[in-house]
């Protein structure tokens, strides 16, 4: 058993490497955000400032690290081997945890994540040795956790989401009043002094406060305390006249210098703030097998020890200090977060990452209702000031250039990195383990709301993505308490076992979680996706970029449908369950071309207005044979997973029949759209009347069928559903093609019209 504990701490120190880079792939792109979203300053320069804050930020964590050993629980309740499998469950809990909620794209709490692991497994451990005590009761629990300590962690917590949020909303709002969404001339009168108070704000709190979690303290002490007052005067001097000459000498705005010192104070602050989350719980495990070493390797020996003050452990930090700043530059999950908060805080049209809920929905209805109520006291006249102050330029940007422009601008970008970084210093101070993320964000979201980017288009859509990332917050609090419980549990019935294959399962788990991600993100557009006509301002590229559209849906329609028919055929509920998704896919990149309509007019010149009707009529006929499509995909489908009885084999004959008149008029119709040999769509159109007839006449093949030999119910229903929404399928094709013909037709005349005379 002696060795077991030594690879157990060999184990929890590679899994302290791995957590670090899972949670910096969370965490680390919370302080990236407001600098990345505003795109004030280069990408690379933003990373080489936060890296530098990271580097600097690691020696502030060394007054944290008493959270993992006695924060949450009483250390000389348990002896050498529970506290061991306690850390060793918590290591693997946190680190799957963590990448779970990377590889979804969610920002969660590290803070919380670790808080809760060790507060699962210590009182499951604490449970353990209860239930094998005589002379102990559930009502002793409390003497093994650390419930005033745990109670004020969490709480802190839980208040921070709310601060974070009023503050960063009531903070915004001011400035924006101020300054205007045309800051650039307010800048000139009042951006010296925002600089000299933000730049004051982040140097006092971060650097100042932030000392207090440093061993270093002691020395400053005595020049620091009582000296409050003159240094913030002093500092709001010093940034006020350093804002005044760089604005001088360089004629560019203060607030870029704002942004790199927030981003750089709040790396900072996240580095000593979270730090312990990642290597808090390896160096508690590493001193107390020191302990356990040098007091006779009693596997029953108290761990009291770890009440003492350890001394820091430079070289430990500087380690993690370097891995932390490795994964900030090569995480491609820490991008995958860092866009659902930018997504969520954007000032102008994005793609929707979430949809709307019941709650969302309701609390926006309650929000506008409670909103009119309170107008009602202020007067019109403040209203229509108050209004003036947030008018936005208009620009006539289509979705997709609205995702590739600044998220917001520089104003809300400071107001983001001062109010977080001052709030999580205030919180190390204080030995507060505060969630950076939880901070980070909900700053975000409030300044978001103060600068009225929650419209009325798109405030259900971001209301809901909050709500789902603070139920995932929830659920890493739940989560990590009953997993962390669980795996101690069997840890605890043979750890030479079960240590093992924990440990075996947690590498396969994270590597298929990498795989995931790695595919989802190295996926490339299929060849057959739709494209948007939103930039197009002509009636030709109207035409020719429709003309490619087209062309794609017919090849895939003819896919769909051979697929539905083939599926039924053979009974593959495979082949019909791809269809499924295949036609889902299909109109979800409809609807996301009529989504753009409004783009599309907007961008048309104004001698090319009547392209829209066209354009709305061709996407109307797409949408009708998407739905077509989506119907026989899904009652076939229904029919074999429900286990009816099999098509006879004169019905499939039928359908096969109509599937290869319909493939060779939908490849003649891919390929007409494909080269752009617009005269040959006349020639389809003349065929239209023998496939509607062949589909007709298989229609009163199945009356008299039905009426003479057939006794399924369910095959009739069947049968006639395909039958019909094929003749829906062909309607809406041909009404296309037709549209397009004329269309093409009118559009070559003028031009054949004006043509010289030979």
């Amino acid at each position: 058993m002696d060795n077991i504990y030594l690879l157990m701490l060999i184990a929890i120190t590679v899994l302290a490497v791995a957590d670090i880079v899972v949670g910096v792939s969370n965490d680390a792109i919370n302080f990236l955000n407001s600098a990345i979203g505003s795109k004030a300053i280069s990408l690379r320069t933003i990373m080489i400032v936060a890296s530098l804050g990271i580097f600097i930020g690691a020696v502030f964590s060394s007054g944290m690290m008493e959270v993992a050993r006695k924060g949450i629980f009483v250390p000389a309740q348990f002896e050498f081997g529970e506290i061991m499998l306690i850390f060793m469950a918590v290591m693997i809990t946190d680190i799957l945890l963590l990448d779970f909620f990377n590889t979804l794209g969610l920002p969660t709490s590290t803070t919380v994540s670790i808080v809760f692991n060790l507060l699962g497994a210590a009182v499951v451990m604490s449970l353990i040795k209860i239930s094998q005590s005589d002379t102990q009761s559930f009502s002793d629990l409390a003497t093994y956790i650390n419930t005033e300590k745990a109670l004020e962690i969490i709480s802190g917590i839980l208040l921070s989401v709310v601060i974070a949020f009023s503050v960063g909303a009531l903070v915004q709002w001011v400035s924006r009043l101020i300054f205007t969404f045309n800051y650039e001339n307010k800048t000139k009168n009042f951006g010296i002094i925002f600089g000299g108070v933000a730049l004051t704000a982040i140097t006092y709190f971060i650097f100042l406060k932030g000392l207090k979690g440093t061993p270093y303290y002691k020395e400053l002490k005595g020049v620091i305390e009582g000296q409050e007052i003159y240094i913030i005067l002093g500092s709001f001097v010093f940034w006020t006249l350093f804002s005044f000459i760089f604005e001088k000498i360089t004629k560019k705005t203060v607030l870029l210098v704002v942004i790199a010192v927030g981003t750089f104070g709040l790396a900072l602050a996240f580095s000593g703030n979270d730090l312990v989350n990642f290597i808090g719980v390896p160096m508690a495990a590493y001193h107390s097998y020191e302990a356990w070493v040098a007091g006779g390797m009693d596997v029953t020996m108290s761990m009291a020890v770890l009440d003492k003050k350890v001394p820091a452990e430079p070289l430990l930090l500087f380690i993690a200090g370097t891995i932390m700043v490795l994964t900030l530059w090569f995480s491609k999950k820490a991008k995958t977060v860092a866009e659902t908060e930018i997504s969520l805080s954007r000032q102008g049209e994005t793609h929707e990452k979430f949809e709307p809920n019941r709650l969302s929905r309701a609390i926006v209805k309650g929000t506008s209702q409670l909103s009119n109520y309170f107008s009602v006291l202020i007067p019109n006249s403040v209203q229509n000031n108050i209004s003036k102050r947030f008018e936005k330029q208009n620009f006539n940007l289509t979705k997709n250039q609205s995702i590739e422009a600044p998220a917001f601008d520089m104003i809300r970008a400071s107001v983001n990195l001062m109010v977080a970084g001052v709030l999580i210093a205030i919180a190390t101070s204080m030995k507060l383990p505060l969630s950076t993320t939880y901070v980070t964000f909900m700053v975000a979201m409030g300044t978001s709301l103060a600068d009225r980017a929650w419209g009325r288009e798109s405030a259900v859509y971001r209301v809901a993505g909050v709500l789902n990332v603070i139920g995932g917050w929830f659920g890493t609090a739940i989560g990590a308490f009953v997993a962390a419980g669980i795996v101690v549990f069997l840890i605890n019935w043979n750890p030479s076992v079960i240590t093992p294959i924990l440990l075996l399962l947690t590498v396969l788990l994270l590597y298929r979680n990498y795989r995931s991600h790695r595919n989802k993100t190295n996926k490339t557009i299929d060849e057959d996706s739709l494209t948007s006509s939103e930039e197009i301002s002509s009636v030709q590229g109207v035409i020719h970029q429709s003309a490619k559209n087209i062309s794609k849906v017919v090849k895939r329609t003819n896919r769909i449908y051979s697929n539905a028919i083939v599926g039924l055929a053979r009974q593959d509920l495979i082949l019909l369950n791809k269809s499924k998704k295949q036609v889902i896919k299909l109109s979800d990149e409809v609807d996301e071309l009529r989504d753009n309509v409004f783009y599309f007019i907007k961008n048309l010149d104004e001698s090319s207005v009547g392209a829209s009707n066209f354009y709305i009529n061709i996407l109307g006929y797409l949408q009708d044979m998407s739905q077509s499509l989506e119907y026989i995909s899904k009652v076939s489908h229904k029919h074999i997973n429900n286990n009816h009885k099999k098509l006879k084999l004169s019905q499939i004959k039928e359908l096969k029949e109509i599937d290869d008149k319909l493939e060779l008029l939908f490849s003649d119709t891919e390929n007409a759209f494909k080269s752009e040999s617009f005269e040959e769509i006349g020639a389809i159109l003349n065929k239209k009347k023998e496939v509607y007839d062949l589909v007709k006449e298989k229609i009163q093949t199945q009356v008299a069928r039905t009426r003479n030999e057939e006794s399924s119910p369910k095959n009739t229903t069947l049968y006639f559903s395909i039958l019909l929404e094929t003749k829906d399928l062909m309607n809406a094709t041909m009404s296309l093609l037709d549209e397009y013909h004329g269309a093409h037709d009118s559009s070559v005349e003028p031009a054949t019209a004006n043509e010289p005379e030979e």
